[in-house]
């Protein structure tokens, strides 16, 4: 066990400090929503949770500011960033083109194996009800339906943006119809893929890509209107809370 007050786990343990690692670490930890938004981050409790130096950690921190993950804050460490309206609007626009662009690459390269390892992903999705798994099923379906494009460095970004876009993805905890719609839409693009009709699988793709980041952007204008500024201190046991019972839908 690491000395520290954090409560995601240290993948450095036994292992050489890396600054890749730590970054991949912290990411994970934010969208997974250990570390929420505005929340301080203090290199020398990272150190200590992570067992090494400040140097490693500050080459982490540097990265993910670069990414936008935090905000770097001169002489007072760094800040998880806020969750904004606008750049939810901007990953999901961004989304769409890019995995519009994809999907259109991948179709005529599908191949019926490849068509049943997506609807394989698919249907563990539809059962699956833990929070985070079914992030990560959403996310492989998706991949899977891009994979043949042959087109290693755009799959890259479209996964980049699934990282980004997944934190905000639970503020839906609490509207678990979007859940089936989600997986129906998903089943209607795997059908118009396996009869050959690329743009009709396009024109289910593109809406129902724009459509979730505007839910989402509407989702939190109200989730912000409703609360009190930012703190960065979070009630103990809130986000538990707030998860239980709820099933997340995704794009």
């Amino acid at each position: 066990m690491s000395n520290s007050s954090y409560r995601f786990d240290n993948p450095l343990l036994g292992r050489q400090s890396s600054p890749e690692v730590i970054a991949e670490s912290l990411r994970q930890a934010i969208i997974d929503g250990q570390l929420g938004p505005g929340e301080s981050l203090h290199q020398e409790n990272l150190a200590k949770h992570y067992a090494v130096s400040r140097i490693p950690v500050r080459e982490a921190l540097r990265q993910l500011g670069s990414e936008g993950w935090i905000v770097l804050q001169r002489n007072r460490g760094a800040r998880v960033s806020p969750l904004s309206v606008e750049e939810v609007r901007e990953i999901y626009e961004i989304r769409t083109s890019l995995e519009v662009t994809a999907l259109r690459l991948a179709a005529p390269r599908h191949t019926p194996q490849s068509l049943k390892q997506a609807a394989a992903v698919l249907s563990v999705s539809r059962s699956e009800r833990d929070h985070s798994l079914y992030a990560q099923h959403n996310r492989e379906f998706h991949l899977a339906l891009y994979a043949p494009a042959g087109r290693p460095r755009l799959v890259a970004m479209i996964d980049s943006l699934h990282s980004q876009g997944e934190r905000y993805l639970r503020l839906k905890l609490d509207m678990p119809a979007y859940k089936h719609q989600s997986d129906d839409e998903h089943e209607a693009i795997l059908k118009a893929l396996r009869a050959g009709k690329i743009e009709r699988a396009v024109q289910i793709l593109q809406p129902h890509m724009l459509r979730t980041g505007e839910l989402l952007a509407s989702y939190l204008t109200r989730h912000l209107a409703g609360r009190p500024a930012a703190s960065g201190k979070r009630k103990p046991g809130s986000r538990q809370a707030h998860n239980r019972g709820a099933t997340r839908g995704a794009a």
